[in-house]
């Protein structure tokens, strides 16, 4: 299931987010930020997503923090989606909003 050596096509969506949960075989969970704007207050609010990632052999070297680049592909299991493409060590802290 690795895009680089195996039979994955990544089509679609190329996202980045912070990865917050290493407890699954393969699979990682990130976390994505985001602004929603509020129009009758004419302010935004925080709100975030999570998705879970399939991290291919290949990135052994992944940690809870790292920033990743992951691209769409077909349905891998009953959540997963998405696949890793890149790391990124740059991470931000555990609890902050650090896209904005």
């Amino acid at each position: 299931k690795c895009p680089f050596t195996g039979n994955v096509s990544i089509r679609g969506r190329i996202m980045t987010g912070i990865v917050r949960s290493l407890k699954m075989k393969r699979t990682c969970t990130i976390r994505r930020d985001y602004l929603h704007y509020i129009k009758k207050y004419n302010r935004f609010e925080k709100r975030h997503k999570q998705v879970s990632v399939h991290v291919s052999p290949c990135f052994r070297d992944i940690s809870v923090g790292d920033q990743v680049t992951v691209g769409q592909c077909r349905p891998l299991s009953k959540t997963v989606r998405f696949n890793v493409l890149r790391i990124n060590r740059a991470g931000g802290g555990r609890n902050k909003f650090s896209k904005f």
